[in-house]
């Protein structure tokens, strides 16, 4: 066992211990849990992570291969690099900010704390994953306990919102395993062995074999990825699920989604662009264009809502759609800032749901029309909250402003769109949209904060407890310094964005792939080019 999948099965086990401890005792499932998460951040952060400082690497580190069903082709094989390190540091926190919150849950206890560390296992395994069945199984393995924790634990229209939210991602699971299979028959016609491996798949993506200049073949397989991994972002149009499912979970749903969605544009960013180049390059208007429309669509909709949850859903979306505009950029400083703009999102998003979570507990309302003048009542909720406005808004200093202008340079400089006539009209588009963000941030924090105390509940109201302080801080530092010291979490995945890009712009024979001998070759060709200029 290395250290990728202790990292990967430790919440596994946590919610294991959970299950089988006695009834009647609700302090200890939480305390195992909370331990079981607390150990999972720690191996990502101290095990893990610091491999990709100073800068990150060409290849998959911390490897595991094992055979598992050699005649199908199928392999126990992970890995990680600069892109997915972050994700699943992302994970273990908001899993840990999230089991922070559910200090509150008493009800069905042992069930609740077992399905959150079920479902980190499914998030932290599928960012982990190297073999598309090994991803897919990981995929799917996180609908269960979603749908499970909003069908028990959600608002009056929890059975509803559950079902619309497996239904649509379970939708989206089919296109997956169809495509998957298709690349895989694909490969053992063209290599004469059925492989899963997306290192060996890319390996014969690189070097002309797979397609063997077969446009057509690859466009029709490139879709159903396409499609599996838009409507789990969500992307304009397959967003539908998003506001039933934040509006309707419990706290801990939607702070934990910061962290499933990304499954979305991590699966773009491992599978789409190394599988599918010449796909991707030849859909770009459509993409970009998805990814703009998510983004104007997003904000103009959350101005108009009166549920604090659903304008954050479609905040969300709007989000989303500047890591997609980032990723279809298909150059370094658009890609970096969609990346980038992933781990903004999550926390960013996260402490919003999590300091609406903390009105939720104490007024049981998320209707702005309940609430006014919290600022004098509840002043440190207040200054928590303006940071993850300001984040959300994008303001210079923060987080959501790095991903979203590195987002959009990228998008403006990209020379795919150049003779469509269209990256200055996305651009300005999504910059338009920026003010409306603005616009109902802004309202938000008003009408929570500002206004006349003159609701007698409201008067009644404490302010945040110093372990609620501790939990949001923690969240509004990593906003503060992702702004001021961007380069902290930019220099480790630059490098694997870099090669990301490569597989999906340079043409068959200089694409780089996974492989380690293939990464050598390239290291050494770029010593040898710095030694020929000195």
């Amino acid at each position: 066992m290395g250290i990728l999948t202790l990292l990967t099965l430790l919440p596994l086990l946590g919610a294991i211990l959970v299950l089988f401890m006695p009834e009647g005792n609700g302090r200890m499932p939480k305390i195992v849990a909370i331990s079981a998460a607390v150990a999972t951040f720690a191996v990502a952060v101290l095990g893990v992570l610091p491999s990709f400082f100073p800068d990150g690497s060409r290849r998959f580190l911390f490897e595991e291969r094992l055979s598992w069903l050699p005649q199908l082709g199928i392999s126990y094989h992970v890995g990680v690099d600069g892109i997915s390190v972050w994700l699943v540091v992302l994970t273990a926190l908001l899993t840990l900010v999230a089991l922070a919150f559910s200090l509150y849950v008493d009800k069905r206890v042992k069930t609740y704390f077992a399905l959150v560390l079920m479902l980190e296992t499914a998030m932290i395994g599928a960012f982990l994953s190297l073999d598309l069945v090994l991803f897919f199984t990981f995929f799917e393995a996180t609908l269960i306990p979603m749908w499970m924790l909003i069908n028990l634990w959600g608002g009056e229209r929890r059975a509803y919102a559950a079902n619309k939210f497996l239904i649509y991602t379970f939708a989206g699971s089919i296109f997956l395993l169809v495509g998957m299979v298709a690349v895989a028959l694909q490969y053992q016609r063209t290599m004469g062995t059925l492989s899963f491996d997306v290192v060996d798949i890319q390996a014969a993506v690189a070097n002309g074999s797979l397609w063997m200049k077969d446009m057509p073949l690859q466009a029709l397989l490139f879709w159903p990825f396409v499609i599996a991994f838009l409507i789990k972002c969500p992307a304009f149009p397959f967003h539908t699920w998003i506001p039933d499912t934040y509006a309707e979970s419990p706290t801990a749903g939607p702070i934990l989604s910061c962290a499933m969605v990304k499954l979305g544009s991590f699966g773009l960013l491992r599978f789409c662009l190394p599988l599918f180049p010449d796909a991707v390059r030849a859909n770009l208007p459509i993409l970009m264009g998805l990814a703009v429309a998510g983004i104007l669509y997003g904000a103009i909709v959350a101005v108009v809502q009166t549920d604090m949850r659903r304008m954050l859903a479609y905040s969300s979306l709007s989000h989303m759609g500047f890591v997609l505009l980032g990723i279809f950029s298909l150059n370094n400083t658009g890609m970096v800032g969609g990346a980038f703009q992933q781990l903004s999102h999550g926390v960013t998003a996260g402490m919003l749901f999590l300091l609406v979570g903390y009105l939720y507990q104490r007024r049981g309302s998320t209707m702005f029309r309940d609430f006014g003048g919290l600022k004098a009542q509840m002043p440190v909720f207040a200054t928590l909250l303006l940071i993850a406005m300001l984040g959300g808004v994008g303001l210079p200093g923060t987080n959501g402003y790095i991903g979203e202008s590195l987002a959009m340079y990228g998008a403006f400089a990209t020379g795919y769109l150049g003779q469509y006539g269209l990256s200055t009209v996305f651009v300005v588009i999504a910059g338009a949209s920026m003010v409306v963000a603005a616009a109902y941030m802004l309202y938000f924090f008003q009408q929570v904060c500002y206004g006349p105390l003159d609701n007698p509940i409201n008067r009644r109201l404490r302010d945040l407890k110093r372990w609620e302080i501790g939990v949001a801080a923690v969240l509004a530092v990593l906003i503060l310094w992702g702004g001021l010291h961007p380069s902290t979490f930019i220099r480790p995945l630059e490098t694997s964005v870099q090669v990301t890009r490569e597989m999906a712009t340079e043409p068959i024979g200089r694409r780089p792939t996974w492989t380690n001998r293939t990464n050598d070759v390239v290291v050494l060709a770029d010593e040898a080019s710095e030694r020929d200029r000195g």
